[in-house]
Order: structure tokens, then sequence, then C-alpha cells
């Protein structure tokens, strides 16, 4: 057993070793965890550098920066953090999450891209009605995809950061909200649900869906209706959590949670060639904190579940904070607020991250053998060239 495994290292069992060779996935699938597997290791090439008061050479493999990778989120959510810093304002915000009834699952599965974009667009429409409506102004939104439970099964929701307020529709004043409401969940719920039926109603009816293997009947008009009445039929989930203290609490939870992917290293527990254990909370039981132990293969598809497609984004913003205009509104609105703009945060002082120091951080870059800040850049080592191709990345 190979104790606090990586994510890395079980996919390389996979890989290279030959120990789920019943696991069928698709090319985009295996793209992904090939990166994975190459993270941080000699496939990837890297920098070698010195260090002269201890004389002995360190050399840093080069990080896949996948957004799947565990061991790469941290610094991707840092250099996205500091662009989203200066679109806070000095008001409260919400935290809403927008859960789809595992009735879908199967279909989501077969129509990922489509489901996916219907997500967003009727959880952000729902909001955005809500504070046309009942606020008389443009909210701002920024919303985020989850698609996994505890256990790595499908669990389809996004999490909604809402501003506590907006601009008045003319613009002309600011238009706020109470500390601790927004809006009444049953009734977003309702209109969630009916917006997201109405879309999946249109993506039928506009033959964008595909249904293949067991799901080949939902082709059949009667059938496809049969579903509709299945997951309309109770109440979907739309939560609202406690709201955020503050701007600074919201920044401390886009870094810890906007980037998180499926699973991540501290979770892994052990590891033996033929199976996988890994810690999850049992919500179902007050959030315990239990172990769960797969086969290998079935860990592995898993986690191949919640790989994105190619070039899908998975953070959008809307309503005051969407991208077009953004700086103009959020602009206005500091104005009506009293408020001035929050300064760029200065990137030249980026503490180093576990990549590695860079060429031009070499002056604090500490030597990982005596601990001096020592260390200098000798060259860059080029990718190991191996019987198979280094694995082709994808870093949205």
């Amino acid at each position: 057993m190979n104790p606090c495994p990586t994510l890395g290292q079980i996919l390389r069992a996979v890989i290279g070793g030959g120990c789920a060779p019943n696991l069928r996935l698709s090319p985009d699938q295996w793209r992904v965890l090939r990166a994975l597997a190459a993270c941080r290791t000699a496939a990837l090439g890297g920098q070698l550098f010195y260090c002269p008061e201890c004389e002995r050479e360190h050399f840093v493999a080069h990080s896949c920066r996948n957004r799947h990778c565990p061991q790469c989120q941290g610094n991707l959510a840092l250099d996205w953090l500091e662009q989203q810093e200066a679109a806070l304002l000095p008001i409260p915000y919400f935290h809403l999450v927008f859960t789809l009834p595992h009735a879908l699952n199967p279909l989501i599965r077969q129509n990922r891209r489509a489901m996916f974009h219907l997500l967003f667009e009727a959880a952000s429409q729902t909001l955005l009605e809500f504070g046309r409506q009942r606020l008389g102004a443009q909210i701002g939104i920024t919303v985020v995809l989850h698609t996994w439970s505890q256990n790595l099964l499908d669990h389809y929701h996004v999490h909604c950061i809402v501003s506590g307020g907006g601009l008045a529709l003319d613009a002309k004043h600011w238009i706020g909200t109470r500390d601790y409401y927004l809006f009444p969940v049953k009734a977003l719920s309702r209109m969630f649900r009916g917006r997201f039926m109405a879309g999946l109603k249109g993506l039928y009816d506009a033959g964008k869906l595909e249904f293949h293997g067991q799901l080949q009947s939902l082709a059949q008009a009667g059938e496809f209706g049969r579903l509709l009445r299945l997951a309309a039929k109770d109440n979907w989930v739309v939560y609202a959590k406690r709201p955020f203290a503050g701007p600074k609490q919201v920044l401390k939870y886009l870094s810890n949670y906007t980037h998180r992917v499926a699973i991540s290293n501290r979770r892994l527990i052990g590891a033996d060639g033929r199976s996988v254990t890994f810690s999850y909370k049992d919500y179902a039981d007050g959030e315990r904190r239990k172990t769960m132990t797969l086969a290998l293969e079935e860990f592995v598809r898993r986690f191949a579940l919640h790989l994105l497609p190619r070039g899908f984004v998975k953070i959008r913003h809307y309503g005051l904070v969407a991208n077009r205009g953004r700086a103009q509104r959020l602009q206005r609105a500091r104005s009506l607020l009293g408020s001035s703009a929050v300064p760029m945060p200065n990137t030249t002082t980026k503490p180093l991250t576990v990549d590695g120091p860079a060429r031009e951080s070499d002056a604090r870059a500490r030597c990982p053998f005596c601990g001096r800040p020592t260390l200098v850049f000798l060259r860059e080592v080029p990718p190991l060239r191996t019987g198979r191709s280094v694995p082709v990345l994808d870093s949205s």
C-alpha cells in the first residue's frame, strides 16, 4: 500500500503500468489523464538549478497547468483571484447553490456541453430576473460549475456569488439589500425549474440532444416527455448559504473554491495498484468524515466523469460583472456607493509557487538541500522522449 499517494502517481500506474486494462474512456478523457500523469515529471521537462553554497543541482519539473490537476489549481486560482479582486464592492455578498435532480444524470452524461450551458443560463437568468423584479436593479453574479459529490459520483450544481444589490435599471442610483436576506429560495426554485425545463424541451425539439445505449428510447417524444415529468415532479433544490461577512470573506472563499477539482491529493489515503482509498464527507450523516475504497478502474472512471469538455468555461460572470462593459459599470457603482477603486495587486512580488522558482526569481529561490536563497538557473531541460509522445495539455 502506497500511503498518501498523489493523483498523478495513481494515473501513472494506470497509463504506464496497465493496471486498469478494462477502463473505457473517450480520447479527450485519456488526453487529460495523460497530462495529469505527466505533471511535475521529466516527461514535461523542466529547469535545472545549481546551489553554489552546497554545490548541488536541483531539477524542477514543469507542471501541466491543466485545470483538472489538483497540483496546479492552487497557482491558477491565485492568478485568477488577482484579476477578480478589483471587481469587489463594499457591499454584502450572498452564496446560492442551484442543483439539478439526479433523474437527469444519465441524459447529462451524454450531452454535457449543451446541458451545462443550459444550467448556467437557467440559474443566471433566474437571479437576474429576480433582481429586476424585486429590486429594480441589475445585480452581479459569478457562477461556478461543480459536477461531483464527495464520493465522486454525479452531482450537477452551480455555486453563485451574488451581489447584495445592484445598479438601478436607469443606472442613476444604487439599490441595496438587507445584509442577511436576498431572495426567497422557494420562488427561486420554481423559476429555475421552469426555465431549465423549458430550455431542455427546446433542445429536444431542435434536435440538439443525443441518445445512445440505454437512452435510445428517449428519442421518442413520449419517453422524453415521461423523463421531463419525472424530473419536474419534485421541488428543485436552491440552497442559500449564510451570506458572506464582506468582500474579504468572498475573496477567501473564491480562492479556495473556484478552482477546486473532483478530488484533491490530501483526500487520498492509500493505493496499492488494485484499489484506491480516500476520505469523504457524508452529508447524509451530519457531515461525518469517512473513508471509501474503490477498485482502481472504478476510481479513475468516476474521476473521469468530471473532466469538462475541451474549452468549456466553468466560471462565468453575469449582469453587473459581465465581461463586456464591466469596468464602466463597476466604476459607476463605486461612484454611487462613494467607494474608491480597489488597487490592483502587485504581481511583481508574488511569492514562489509549488512549481519551483522561475528565472526572474533566482535571487529569492531557496535551495531544497541547504535552505539558502542561492539557487542559480543553469538551463532548460527538454521533455523526456520515450516511446510515447508527451501528453497534449489543456490549460483552459
